[in-house]
């Protein structure tokens, strides 16, 4: 018997083996090898012993084995929230494929949640995740998926719309469309941009509590707004206009979970779906 040989089967040193089994041994009150300075050999507590210890090494294969496919084999329902267009993004679709393929056998529910919705559904454990674009509250974590422009959403039949491009100060002054007031600000203040980067303050118009509100207030003339470049493609409507704006800070695409939630096995299903496609996927 060799102390060496067998430290090395388990890819621990022979010192850090030798001192796992002289704290067994002092568990069980009894030597299980006897030591000289060229032999190890079992004592006859230890040979009685072996027969328990291998039965118990098997059930603790067993048990890894049983665990491993429960894994890869979880049932049950994933509530998964989505905000604007964020159910038809590339990244979503994905993350979501990915879960399928690993666990085949978990229902994944999609709800559709306007914007006081998409973090309180989080809070009041109505959805498991949420795709969405931050920032949110620091007790929310998130997992990163893709980085895109903003641009500003205005009424057609503004002068502003004509244009190709337009600089960020030329919006100055522009109503803008406000949330709820039960929406956290962190959240807002950023896609207000709010604070501007010159200091003027932001003046606030009509409030709306989902996006085809928001798009309705804009085409009305009443308000513009900040979205995502990807607004272009997915919520073209009469009377609204999308138009680059340089200086404007780029937004991101995340998958959001309470922080107190991250073990639950189905949110950390998904959080390892995501976590196994590639990150930052950029729109032009």
């Amino acid at each position: 018997m060799h102390f060496g040989h067998a430290a090395a089967r388990l890819f621990i040193t022979q010192p850090a083996l030798s001192q796992q089994i002289r704290n067994l041994e002092k568990r069980l009150g009894v030597d299980l090898f006897e030591r000289t300075s060229r032999t190890v050999a079992l004592t006859s507590a230890g040979r009685a012993l072996l027969p328990d210890v291998k039965a118990a090494v098997e059930a603790m294969a067993r048990l890894r084995r049983a665990a491993d496919a429960q894994g890869r084999h979880l049932s049950g329902q994933l509530r998964v929230g989505t905000i604007g267009a964020e159910a038809a993004m590339p990244h979503t679709r994905a993350v979501l494929q990915a879960l399928r393929r690993q666990h085949p056998r978990l229902e994944i529910q999609i709800l559709s949640l306007n914007f006081a919705a998409h973090l309180a559904a989080l809070y009041r454990q109505e959805a498991d995740v949420v795709f969405l674009r931050p920032p949110v509250p620091d007790d929310i974590e998130l997992h990163h998926l893709a980085t895109e422009p903003r641009v500003a959403c205005l009424p057609s039949s503004d002068p502003l719309a004509a244009l190709p491009r337009l600089a960020l100060a030329q919006l100055n002054g522009y109503p803008v469309v406000d949330v709820p007031p039960q929406i956290p600000r962190v959240w807002w203040n950023f896609w207000a941009v709010d604070p501007r980067p010159d200091g003027t303050p932001v003046r606030y118009g009509p409030i709306a509590a989902d996006m085809e509100a928001l798009l309705h207030t804009v085409a009305q003339g009443e308000a513009m707004s900040f979205l995502p470049a990807a607004a272009r493609d997915f919520f073209r409507r009469p009377g609204v206009s999308y138009i680059d704006v340089d200086g404007l800070p780029p937004c991101t695409s995340a998958l959001a979970w309470v922080a107190q939630n991250r073990d639950n096995p189905v949110v950390a299903a998904v959080r390892q779906a995501a976590r196994s496609l590639p990150q930052d996927h950029a729109r032009p």
